[in-house]
């Protein structure tokens, strides 16, 4: 393994290590360096479908896009993707390895430290520097046995740790003496610096601070790194996009905040929209009448069904699709949205399901998960949807069922279904749809549109996620620390 390897750990779930391994990614691209990032399992519900047709987590495609390299699964050998409280669905190297109860996968990961072995040394050998991630926290002492994401993964690629707390939440310096203090002997020794994330305020105040976690630990503070204002894709259940407040602004999108909820990335595009003031929400009471409602992916398309029936949240998207609002439906909320989802062969449990009856469709479930990259143009339709016809798109399909003839699209009317994830990030479409919303409303937009997700946009946050944490991380100590490994 020719690469030199810095691993980014957490005291806990959302302590920022995506975005400080990203960071890390971009400052080693900018020093001249050929840098990948590298997490051996991630647990997410967003997932991106490769060139090839492999499916990998999202946060390690971002990471890569920070590194100016390909995303390749290699980056993400292990994707865990939850399909209930007690199981996930097991990707490895981007396919399908099965459905298993949380104790089965436990029993069973120790078997695939050979493919994250190779996963590993394959990009070792054509990076200099490999930014490791790991998950959740390494203390996590009912579930330190055969470690393969933490200090068992930090060990098997040589790495030193960089600990991250996070302060936001309050606690940090409890939070990383007690991580350190749980780790055994030669874990703690694999830890080579802390680092304080999501900062507000003036950092002089924590000085007496980090004198005295420094001398508790014996591990020295590499750096504050400040709260930060960056629009790059977030993991899924703990993204602050879903539960943050609607933005004011002339259009109200809402979308249904489904318990697996999946890909929910799909409408970053849409919300920076300045005419768009987009929401998640999960109580009918709160849905309101907006001016465009979106059923999201899922992970659990059956079991999300059933529980917007026990909300009540079937009736409220009826009754707006009844007066004329329209209705969106991404990937599995397109399946929702049909006359019947069915799964005879128990890919989602089994059984069978009516579904809301706006689309003429029915899905019929398989074990075959259709992976694939897209182009597409929205198709000629009538309907208040109409002025969408001919845009181009691009995205991907990631799903488990097939709709039949209608396929990739279903519109009719004031509803619209499509398996297309980065249906809103074509900006001729986007733009289409929010002038038609707000002509239903007699209004029209004069103002700017937001700023666009291109290339040149993300391009501009990791520059400004890289200035950030060159400010608040001591960049030599960290280069130092590489260099040295685990010597």
């Amino acid at each position: 393994m020719a690469a030199k390897a810095i691993m980014i750990q957490g005291t806990m779930s959302n302590a920022g290590k995506s975005v400080l391994t990203a960071g890390l990614c971009r400052i080693f691209r900018q020093d001249g360096y050929s840098v990948a990032p590298f997490k051996s399992q991630n647990m997410a519900l967003n997932s991106f479908v490769t060139r090839e047709g492999l499916e990998m987590g999202r946060a390690q495609v971002m990471q890569a896009e920070a590194a100016g390299v390909e995303p390749s699964v290699r980056m993400n050998p292990i994707l865990l993707k939850p399909s209930s409280d007690m199981g996930s669905q097991v990707i490895v190297n981007g396919e399908v390895l099965g459905d298993m109860r949380a104790s089965d996968y436990f029993r069973h990961k120790k078997e695939l430290v050979p493919q994250i072995l190779a996963s590993y040394r394959s990009l070792a050998e054509e990076h200099d520097i490999i930014v490791l991630e790991g998950a959740g926290s390494p203390a996590e002492i009912n579930l330190k046995a055969d470690d393969i994401v933490n200090m068992g993964m930090a060990r098997m690629a040589r790495a030193p740790v960089l600990l991250a707390g996070d302060i936001d939440r309050g606690g940090v310096f409890a939070s990383l003496y007690g991580t350190v203090a749980l780790l055994e002997a030669g874990e703690r020794a694999m830890v080579k610096g802390t680092v304080i994330n999501k900062f507000r305020g003036d950092a002089a105040l924590l000085r007496p601070g980090l004198t005295m976690l420094k001398e508790l630990t014996r591990i020295p503070v590499v750096g504050v790194v400040p709260w930060l204002e960056l629009d790059l894709d977030d993991e899924d259940s703990l993204s602050p996009r879903l539960t943050s407040g609607r933005r004011a602004a002339p259009l109200d999108v809402a979308v249904v905040r489904l318990p697996h909820i999946s890909n929910f990335t799909d409408f970053n595009a849409l919300g920076r929209h300045l005419a768009v003031g987009l929401r998640y929400t999960d109580r009918p009471e709160d849905l309101g009448w907006p001016d465009l409602v979106i059923l999201p992916g899922t992970k659990s398309t059956l079991a999300d069904l059933d529980w917007l029936r026990r909300r009540g949240l079937d009736r409220a998207v009826l009754a707006l699709a009844a007066a004329g609002t329209p209705v969106a439906g991404i990937c599995g909320g397109y399946q929702m949205l049909g006359r019947r989802v069915e799964d005879p062969e128990g890919a989602e449990g089994g059984g069978s399901r009516k579904g809301l009856g706006l689309l003429p469709v029915s899905t019929r479930f398989s074990r075959e998960k259709t992976r694939t990259r897209r182009g597409a143009e929205f198709p000629a339709c009538s309907g208040l949807f109409a002025p969408l016809a001919g845009c181009p798109l691009e995205g991907y399909e990631i799903h488990m069922g097939d709709s039949g003839p209608e396929g990739l699209f279903s519109v009719r009317e004031n509803v619209l279904g499509t398996y297309l994830h980065g249906f809103f990030d074509a900006p001729e479409l986007r733009e289409r749809l929010v002038s038609l919303l707000l002509a239903r409303k007699g209004l029209t937009w004069t103002g700017e549109a937001g700023p666009e997700d291109g290339p040149a946009y993300r391009e501009a946050q990791y520059d400004k996620l890289a200035a950030a944490l060159r400010a608040g991380l001591d960049m030599e100590a960290v280069y130092r620390i590489l260099e040295r490994g685990l010597d």
